[in-house]
């Protein structure tokens, strides 16, 4: 009798549903006790997750096909494909149900923790879509800590206005809200987003596909094709297993690929493809979750991410929403796979750190053969689209947690000698300005700086994107010849452009500076020193004066500002009562738990750790 079958006897009634589920999906019985393998997805309720499950399905039978104890197979226990959630940024953006979208991530990471740790997956490879549910997805495998690999499930093809021949996008639609003509705005949105897929240009999604490949948890040649590439469901499956396999042979795991030099490279390359604003909220996540305590520490400070951003990474990409191409023609001149061959070859990427591929950034980038810069959609370093990073943090006295962030890439104007002066317009809240924006849209002047507070992660709560007001000032600005900024303690999708400023932090609900702005006060923004700045609080009997003000309402309201939103459910509850400041990631963290590589390390900088956390720490500070 073998080993196997003790333990089968011995425990009859944990093996009598592992027995049922092998048959079930016609793997042999006898692998019930063997390390374990399977496929993870996300779902939601818009077309960027349509092709989810055929890409794990095709996963999920190349396993199926290579498990077994015949001669060649993986001995492995196959495990039926899991499931996460997540909601529509699309579809939610200008309304309150938008506060759900960055918890989204969080919830990614719960699920996905649950499923890892409760199965004990000791090989994963996870099929994502969307912009939340990537981030969370990799930080649950970072926190599972076993070999695991991701794919991209594809961007959307743009779309085509039949009437002009002109490519139109999602961001388009957002863009002619504030159209007079009803059957206009009804024509854009019926051609903005066919097929299926998730965001095209270099919006959060594709900004964080391209993280997640260039620090090395996805192959970079997956990350360009479309949703609807034939490679997606008929090459790419048995790679993805081939290198699961070779992953698990040599015990390579997610914290020994995603590393301080792997995160770094990453953050680079996002500036270079003039990335989205939320790669500041996720690469803290996505660090916290790899065991490093403070990702502007630890990986890279501000002072540092503009420096590069300012003398030493320039933008490559001529992409949407600030350019005019899109991931699919991206893909079209070669992929990613180019973008990081351009670094590599200016010496300002590390290529010796590991991928999922077994092999260091620099042999698999060679192993493609990567393309050179075609230098109509991908630029080189030499000659690139724009000479600056697309991306700059703010601190001064508006940002005195130095997390202010500014998509430098998508500003269209305002920035005479790299600074802005404006005049404080202040709401109290994204619905005050998006009602600003129905009823009289005249109001907004030139120089104009929009303030919108009590959005953050505890304000909100949630700390929802805002591509809904920030398309309308676009198109306001384009038709008026004029600039108006906004500024919040909430944030952007990657598809917002112009001079908006978020993560603003201390964010309101907490009393930090943007709380005490008042109408008419004073804005600078200055690139030159890289600050955010109100003059009129820089008076401390002013500030002082503002801040009694606002202290009494908030001990006269149970101890929070009435202009916050409700939380009104469990989730919001847990958001308002435990998220972190953006400069943290804004995720859902109570006590400031973190997972760290060196507990005594993080103890001294003052956080906590649960016993939970000390024996998976990995000591390589």
């Amino acid at each position: 009798m073998t080993s196997r079958t003790v333990l089968i006897d011995r425990h009859p009634g944990r093996s009598s549903q592992s027995i049922g589920v092998a048959r079930a999906l016609g793997t042999d019985i006898d692998l019930i006790h063997e390390p374990s393998v399977g496929v993870v997805g996300t779902k939601g309720d818009s077309q960027c997750y349509l092709g989810v499950m055929s890409k794990v399905d095709a996963i999920h039978n190349e396993l199926k096909g290579r498990v077994g104890t015949g001669q060649g197979q993986l001995k492995l226990r196959l495990v039926q494909p899991e499931y996460t959630i997540a909601t529509s940024d699309g579809i939610r953006n200008g309304t309150r149900e938008m506060r759900y979208s960055l918890i989204g991530r969080e919830v990614t990471n719960d699920a996905l923790c649950e499923h890892l740790s409760a199965t004990g997956l000791a090989g994963t490879i996870a099929v994502v879509a969307c912009d939340k549910p990537p981030v969370g997805t990799l930080a649950a495998l970072l926190e599972h800590n076993r070999p695991a690999i991701i794919m991209s499930d594809g961007s959307i093809h743009p779309g085509t206005d039949p009437k002009t021949g002109e490519p139109i996008d999602l961001v388009t639609a957002y863009q002619v809200a504030g159209h007079p003509d009803a059957e206009f705005r009804h024509h854009i949105a019926c051609h903005a987003c066919p097929g299926i897929g998730s965001c095209g240009g270099i919006f959060t999604y594709n900004t964080m596909q391209t993280f997640i490949g260039v620090v090395g948890m996805q192959p970079l040649h997956m990350v360009a094709p479309p949703s609807d590439d034939p490679r997606r469901v008929n090459e790419f499956p048995k790679e993805l297993v081939g290198h699961l396999e070779n992953l698990m042979a040599k015990d390579l795991k997610p914290r020994d690929i995603v590393v301080r030099d792997s995160l770094r490279n990453a953050t680079i390359v996002a500036m270079a493809i003039g990335g989205s604003t939320n790669v500041t909220l996720h690469a803290p996540e996505i660090a916290r979750a790899a065991g490093y305590a403070d990702f502007w520490k630890d990986i890279i400070t501000p002072e540092e991410f503009n420096y590069l951003s300012q003398h030493v990474v320039p933008v490559l990409t001529d992409a949407r929403p600030y350019g005019k191409y899109s991931m699919v023609d991206i893909d079209n001149v070669g992929g990613i796979q180019v973008i990081v061959r351009e670094f590599l070859d200016a010496g300002l990427l590390n290529g010796d750190v590991m991928t999922c591929t077994g092999e260091t950034l620099a042999a698999q980038v060679k192993r493609l053969g990567a393309k050179h810069a075609d230098g109509k959609v991908i630029y080189t370093v030499d000659k690139p689209y724009k000479p600056t990073g697309g991306l700059r943090v703010l601190g001064g006295n508006l940002s005195p947690d130095f997390s202010a962030i500014l998509k430098l890439a998508g500003v269209e104007g305002g920035l005479e000698n790299n600074t802005f002066r404006g005049k404080a317009r202040v709401f109290e809240g994204e619905q005050d300005l998006l009602d600003a924006l129905d009823q009289a849209p005249g109001q907004f002047q030139n120089h104009d700086m929009v303030i919108v507070r009590y959005e953050g992660p505890s304000g909100a709560p949630g700390m929802p994107e805002m591509l809904d007001p920030t398309s309308r000032i676009t198109t306001l600005c384009r038709e008026r010849g004029i600039v108006v900024g906004l500024m919040t303690d909430a944030r952007f999708s990657g598809g917002s452009v112009g001079l908006v400023i978020g993560h603003v932090g201390p964010e309101a609900a907490l009393g930090g500076p943007i709380a005490f702005i008042e109408n008419g006060d004073e804005i600078v923004v200055d690139l030159n020193t890289n600050e955010l700045n109100c003059p009129a609080l820089a008076d401390p009997t002013t500030l002082a004066k503002r801040k009694a003000a606002w202290e009494k309402i908030v001990a006269g309201n149970g101890g929070i500002h009435p202009n916050c939103g409700a939380a009104d459910t469990r989730l919001l509850h847990r958001a308002r009562s435990t998220a972190v400041p953006a400069t943290r990631g804004g995720g859902l963290h109570p006590n400031r738990e973190i997972w760290v590589r060196d507990p005594r390390k993080a103890e001294r900088s003052g956080f906590k750790l649960s016993n939970r956390h000390r024996p998976q720490a990995n000591k390589v500070f």
